[in-house]
């Protein structure tokens, strides 16, 4: 599948109301481990459980004051309009969020 069909594939199934683990929001690095690690277990190459585990949304979510879009997260590539993290590694939009947004 290609980048593009990924993408709308994604947001297809974020927008049928695919329920992600969006709370809580990873905010320390032991968080951030947390769900990486959980990633890597439980979610493996399924685009669903990455999704829920993630806490994917196909919209910005603010959190403590701060918009968490991926375009202004640190694995965002603006050209490819994708997330860089190796536990992910999806095609997404600028507007999407998910809870290991990082500065």
């Amino acid at each position: 599948m290609d980048m593009d069909a990924l993408r709308r594939s994604i947001a297809d199934r974020l927008s049928a109301g695919l329920k992600t683990e969006v709370w809580p929001r990873a905010g320390t690095s032991e968080e951030v481990n947390a769900i990486v690690n959980r990633l890597q277990v439980e979610a493996g190459e399924d685009l669903d459980k990455k999704l829920v585990i993630g806490g994917f949304t196909d919209h910005t979510i603010d959190a403590e004051g701060m918009p968490q879009p991926c375009e202004t997260c640190m694995y965002y590539k603006v050209h490819a309009r994708f997330c860089d993290l190796p536990e992910l590694m999806l095609p997404v939009e600028p507007e999407w969020s998910c809870r290991l947004w990082r500065i």
